[in-house]
């Protein structure tokens, strides 16, 4: 009986090390800053063109209830705020857009591409 245990726990020893003294080692991949770069870059355009895709439909939707409120204060404040707000949206993503370029052309300078 404990002759089974030994070659049990030597077989378990034999099973479980051979694949971890065998095994190449896993290396990580030399990072590339320019991909690394580029994803960052077509992330934030595809974010920007997302954000004045969804401003100018809030335009259109402010521009339309603003002609259609048939002079209710009530709707033709609330066409202003969403034209306000969604103007203040697209500023931001603008400003947000140049900045991110401002960045990455420093950030190039600076690091090298």
């Amino acid at each position: 009986m404990h002759n089974s245990k030994n070659l049990k726990l030597i077989a378990a020893n034999i099973v479980i090390g051979i694949p971890i003294f065998l095994s190449h080692p896993a290396l990580a991949a030399t990072g590339d800053i320019s991909s690394v770069q580029s994803f960052i870059q077509s992330l934030i355009q595809v974010l920007a063109g997302l954000a004045g895709l969804t401003a100018t439909g809030f335009f259109v939707l402010g521009g339309f209830s603003y002609i259609t409120s048939s002079g209710n204060p009530e709707h033709l404040e609330k066409a202003k705020r969403t034209l306000l707000f969604s103007g203040v949206g697209l500023a931001i993503t603008i400003g947000a857009f140049v900045l991110s370029n401002i960045v990455t052309g420093l950030a190039t300078k600076a690091f090298g591409s």
